[in-house]
């Protein structure tokens, strides 16, 4: 049976069971009307009184009767004694409302729970039923969405919902992916530069060419190469997770399953104890004695403490996946707010992962003019990914008239490059590359290399013929909302924030100092950086890993928690992950981090006011008040516990005001000191 039928069968059984409710409802008070109003015979009273309790105890007796026959006595067990007690003392009317209450109280529950479900549950609805496929001639054709297979070629019309995963082949366009990543606007995309290489190797797809199912085109046609089947889209993957998620239990849930495990029996105890003092001790009737034995039993029964936990989490659970985060579970929702320390990598998570321009400074007697033209000039012949950046950041300070030509390109493995520019050898690469060549290195410029190479850049050295032209300093940018974010979180208590890293220590320090970490750890092998987390996990500590999801598995594995940046799209990082961010935006840990601690401060004030309820109504029973007053609380305070826990859905996240601004790509503030040091050319 499907997820989906499955789905539709529990609504139309919680459709039922209200019905069956309103229904119990409209028959006792046609009861109470009969008694009261018109004294009609008590044969005809009680007969609408049955009727009432017929129609409420329909669903509880199902399931009291699956618990008691799985070992179990649970709430429902209790509330079917209690009114079949209140019956037999011929307190007919009691035991109706109690089972009237009892079960649209219940049905209420199971509807204010839906609400959270659903939230998640309409993902699945969002990818179209077709898709237009392009055949290999060039012909168009509508296909089933779940037919589609890997490789096909998919034509999406402006403002429709993309039909699968894939990467775009023709086309520039914008599409929202807020159904999937949370992002509030629409995101640029363009084509794939080389289809062939990304059908190869899907997982290296640029983000800006990643279509995702389910979200939606903006004003433009484009084309599409389809990368995974209908049951594999990210969006499907999702709404799977998620469905796990919502089956598992967090810590506190888990403790209130066991405490209910011995609280029900001792309820049962207690009130065949209350039941004995009054008929030993006080000498009272025996309807008296076992109409107060009922009392308690409906007063102690934990209806609210039952509902309490899991309405919150799973609460908890579809709000973040409506911010485009995905929690796998009440544990990593109840322990995220909990965290002594949080240990970050530094490519991709800090910094975007790829190479930036910093710095480009001329030799004495070069202009920089000279130093952009030929170091562009032969990198664009390389396809590094060092090259790749030297090309991007200096080529708008390249006037088109002064721009060279280079040829002969040869790599020098583990120095550089070198080529040819008109009749001069060009040599782009380390000092070392430069000083086998037998070129002096100017005092000037070694200094440059020094300091650079302090700061944690890579440094790439540029001569042409037996002249240096000078440095030019690379590095992985961080992102411009790390370091807010890191504060951020500092200020909500965290107090470690730690940079892990595979890089040498001086570029570790280097991006670490600049986000603002308290302290950075560099040159790790994947193998290091698990007993990096361990070390961290010291006292027992709790310990959170946020990182790629792929190559931080194993650290994410030993740590108490961990987090996978922009999982859209890589199934390793929503598998892997406690909790997956699905854009790649490092200012959403603060949001559910606030969201983690918001529900464990809902779980506890539900679980004080269930316990609070409970102790009261015992007390008022043992004294004296009536079923009725105490029917009506007892099933107002499970109503009040899963309103509060469904606060959680409106819980809003306050990043703005944090001073948290995400950007896409990084920031043309990574670009001042190459304003700086070629102004002529800027």
């Amino acid at each position: 049976m499907s997820e989906s039928q499955t789905s539709v069968e529990a609504e139309d059984d919680s459709r039922l069971e209200l019905g069956f409710a309103i229904t119990s409802g409209v028959a006792y008070f046609a009861g109470l009307l009969a008694e009261y109003a018109f004294g009609a015979p008590e044969a005809v009273v009680i007969g609408l009184y049955v009727a009432a309790g017929f129609f409420g105890s329909f669903f509880t007796v199902r399931s009291a009767w699956r618990s008691v026959r799985a070992g179990r006595f649970e709430v429902d067990f209790l509330m079917i004694v209690a009114a079949v007690g209140a019956a037999a003392i011929g307190r007919w009317g009691e035991g109706a409302v109690l089972l009237f209450l009892f079960s649209i109280g219940h049905a209420l529950e199971e509807y204010a729970m839906s609400r959270a479900t659903k939230s998640i549950e309409a993902l699945g609805e969002l990818t179209p039923r077709t898709a237009t496929v392009r055949g290999a001639h060039g012909e168009l054709s509508e296909r089933a969405v779940e037919a589609l297979e890997v490789g096909d070629v998919v034509v999406v019309r402006p403002n429709s919902r993309v039909p699968a995963d894939g990467f775009m082949l023709t086309g520039a366009t914008s599409i929202d992916q807020s159904a999937v990543t949370g992002e509030s606007i629409p995101v640029e995309k363009a084509p794939v530069v080389d289809p062939q290489r990304a059908a190869a190797n899907v997982a290296g797809i640029p983000a800006r060419s990643k279509v995702f199912a389910g979200t939606v085109n903006g004003p433009a046609v484009f084309e599409m190469s389809v990368t995974a089947s209908a049951a594999d889209t990210t969006l499907a993957r999702v709404v799977r997770l998620v469905t796990e998620a919502d089956t598992a239990q967090s810590p506190t849930q888990r403790f209130i399953d066991r405490f209910q495990r011995w609280y029900v029996p001792a309820v049962i105890l207690a009130v065949l104890v209350v039941l004995a003092f009054g008929l030993v001790v006080l000498g009272e009737p025996f309807a008296d004695s076992f109409y107060r034995a009922m009392l308690v039993l409906v007063a102690a029964s934990p209806c609210a403490l039952a509902i309490a936990t899991p309405a919150a989490v799973l609460a908890g659970i579809a709000r973040a996946g409506r911010a485009g985060v995905l929690v796998k579970g009440g544990l990593p929702l109840e322990t995220l707010g909990r965290v002594d320390a949080m240990a970050f990598d530094k490519t991709g998570t800090l910094t975007w992962g790829h190479p930036t321009v910093t710095e480009a400074i001329a030799a004495p007697g070069v202009s920089d003019a000279e130093l952009a033209a030929v170091a562009h000039a032969v990198e664009t012949l390389s396809d590094h990914p060092l090259a790749t950046a030297i090309v991007r950041d200096l080529a708008p300070f390249v006037a088109a008239e002064a721009r060279l030509s280079a040829d002969d390109l040869n790599a020098v493995t583990g120095r550089g490059v070198r080529a040819r520019v008109a009749d001069d050898e060009v040599l782009v690469g380390s000092t070392r590359l430069i000083e086998e060549a037998g070129i002096d290195l100017p005092t000037s410029v070694a200094q440059a290399v020094a300091r650079l190479q302090a700061e944690g850049r890579t440094t790439m050295v540029v001569s042409r013929g037996t002249t240096v032209l000078g440095v030019i300093g690379v590095m992985d940018a961080p992102k411009q909302e790390a370091r807010a974010t890191l504060a951020v979180l500092r200020n909500a208590g965290v107090d470690d924030l730690v940079l892990i890293s595979g890089d040498n220590q001086h570029v570790a320090e280097a991006v670490g100092g600049s986000v603002g970490v308290d302290r950075a750890i560099g040159g790790l092998l994947p193998e290091d950086k698990v007993q990096a987390i361990r070390g961290l996990s010291d006292g027992g500590r709790i310990i959170c890993m946020v990182g790629d999801g792929v190559n931080d598995a194993p650290a994410m594995a030993n740590a108490s928690l961990g987090i996978a940046m922009g999982a859209a799209g890589s199934a390793v990082a929503l598998e892997t992950a406690d909790i997956a961010l699905m854009a790649d935006d490092l200012g959403r840990v603060p949001f559910v981090v606030r969201l983690s601690r918001a529900t464990t401060r809902i779980i506890r004030q539900n679980l004080i006011v269930a316990l609070a309820v409970v102790v009261g109504l015992v007390t008022a029973g043992l004294l004296g008040l009536p079923m009725g007053p105490i029917v009506f609380l007892h099933e107002g305070s499970t109503i009040l516990v899963v309103l509060n826990a469904l606060r959680l859905l409106r819980f809003e996240n306050h990043r703005d005001h944090a001073g948290i601004v995400h950007e896409d790509r990084p920031s043309e503030s990574t670009q001042a000191d190459i304003r700086r040091v070629l102004p002529e050319l800027g």
